[in-house]
C-alpha cells in the first residue's frame, strides 16, 4: 500500500502533530535548519547554510509523550529515524512515519521472541505487508514490551 507523500519535513512534523492530537499525547518538537545545523552535514562549509543546490534542509526532532516513549528524527534526505522504547528504527522512508505511529501507538506492534538463536524482536507491521522488525538488546523488556509479547 502506498503511502501519502510527505514532500517536506515540516509535513511530516504536521502529520505527526495531528497522530499527537489523535491518541492525545504530549508532543515537543526540536528543527534544526540549514546545512550548518543538521546532523548529516558533515561536509558543509562553516557559515553555509544552504546546500549546493541552493536548498535549505530541514530536520525535525519530535518526542511524544505516554507509553512506549516515542521519537522521531526526520531528516532532510526523506528518511527518519524512529525509536520505541529505545529500540531504534533507522531509515524509515519519511511517507511512512505516519502508518508507523499508528501501528504502534493502536497496538499492531509487537514483540516475539526466539529460541534459536535466543533473542526478542520489536515487529511493527504497517499497511499493505511492510513491515519493520529490530532486534531488542539487553537482557530485560520493558513494561509496555512485555504487554507486547506475542
Amino acid at each position: 500500500m502506498a503511502h501519502p507523500h510527505l514532500p517536506t519535513t515540516e509535513a511530516v512534523v504536521t502529520a505527526i502533530r495531528e497522530i499527537a492530537r489523535e491518541f492525545h499525547l504530549e508532543m515537543t518538537v526540536t528543527d534544526d535548519i540549514g546545512a550548518d545545523q543538521t546532523s548529516r552535514r558533515t561536509s558543509s562549509g562553516v557559515f553555509a547554510v544552504l546546500d549546493p543546490d541552493g536548498s535549505l534542509p530541514h530536520e525535525a526532532y519530535v518526542e511524544l509523550g505516554g507509553s512506549p516513549s516515542i521519537s522521531v528524527r526526520v531528516f532532510p534526505e526523506d528518511d527518519a529515524t524512529i525509536t520505541v522504547d529505545g529500540i531504534e528504527f533507522a531509515d524509515v522512508p519519511r511517507d511512512a512515519v505516519p502508518a508507523f505511529l499508528r501501528s504502534v501507538r493502536g497496538g499492531l506492534a509487537h514483540v516475539k521472541g526466539r529460541f534459536f538463536p535466543p533473542g526478542w524482536w520489536l515487529i511493527v507491521p504497517l499497511p499493505g505487508d511492510e513491515t519493520y522488525k529490530e532486534l531488542i538488546t539487553g537482557s530485560t523488556l520493558t513494561p509496555w514490551m512485555s504487554s507486547r509479547v506475542r
